[in-house]
Formats: C-alpha cells, sequence, structure tokens
C-alpha cells in the first residue's frame, strides 16, 4: 500500500509537473500507471527502513510518512532530477534512517499500529542553578 496518493502528488507539486514527469505517449495527462509505480517504489524504500521497528503494512499512514513518499516518487519520476529534488531525496532518507535508528517515531505504537498520543517525557525548566549572588564574592561585583 502506498504512502500517498496521485493527488498527494498533485497538491504538492502541480499537475503540469506531474504531465511533465510521466507522460511518456504525449497524451498531455498524468500517466497514472508511471505515477503509481513511482509510489509503490517509494513507499518499498520506506517499508524498508521501518520494517525493523513497526509490523508492516503499517495500518494506518500516518501523516509524517506522505510528504516523504510524495518527495521520494517526485524524484523516481523525473527523468533529470533538479538539485531541490535530489536533496529532499536526500533529506528525507536521512530521516527515515533516524526513525529506524529510533530516534525519531512515527506516532503508531509498535505493536497496535495505532496512533499513539505523545504522553512520554515532558521538558521542565529547570531552577537556575547558578545565580550572580550565588556564584560568591568573586563573582559579584555588588559584593567587593
Amino acid at each position: 500500500m502506498p504512502y500517498a496518493t496521485q493527488e498527494d502528488l498533485v497538491a504538492r507539486f502541480s499537475e503540469a509537473e506531474l504531465i511533465d514527469q510521466s507522460d511518456r505517449e504525449n497524451s498531455g495527462a498524468i500517466d497514472p500507471v508511471r505515477v503509481g509505480q513511482a509510489l509503490a517504489d517509494a513507499s518499498a524504500r520506506i517499508d524498508g527502513y521501518l520494517a525493523d521497528r513497526y509490523q508492516l503494512p503499517l495500518a494506518t499512514v500516518p501523516a509524517a510518512l506522505v510528504p516523504l513518499c510524495c518527495d521520494m516518487a517526485r524524484y523516481l519520476l523525473a527523468d533529470h532530477p533538479t538539485e531541490q529534488m535530489r536533496l529532499r531525496w536526500e533529506d528525507a532518507l536521512a530521516w527515515l534512517d533516524k526513525v529506524a535508528q529510533g530516534r525519531y517515531g512515527l506516532g503508531l505504537d509498535a505493536q497496535s499500529q495505532e496512533l499513539v498520543s505523545p504522553t512520554g517525557p515532558k521538558a521542565v525548566q529547570a531552577r537556575r542553578t547558578f545565580t550572580q549572588d550565588s556564584l560568591g564574592p568573586f563573582t559579584n561585583p555588588r559584593l567587593w
């Protein structure tokens, strides 16, 4: 199951760009077979990163995977990818690598694959340890 759809690609990159990248028959329309194959290939690469951490196929598609899949499919569709396309491809792979390492999460429970609310550790501002007054007379000019 692809993590994005042709409609997601159109919404992000325009119908004109998809026609330009996919229409090999010069029909003036998006080739849904080529687009579908690019989306499937991108999704398969994503699965390669997720396979060790999540049970596949995922029951729900996390929102974070849709733009990654679109960026990757766009790169795969392009005969001559631009520098921006290449950078977005590399950024997607780097992000997925961090997910695979456990540094980033998808917001899914690894077992049930249900979206989980962020209830993990919370940052709390600590009391300031060092102040002008707590450092002593040598660092506080008011006490000289």
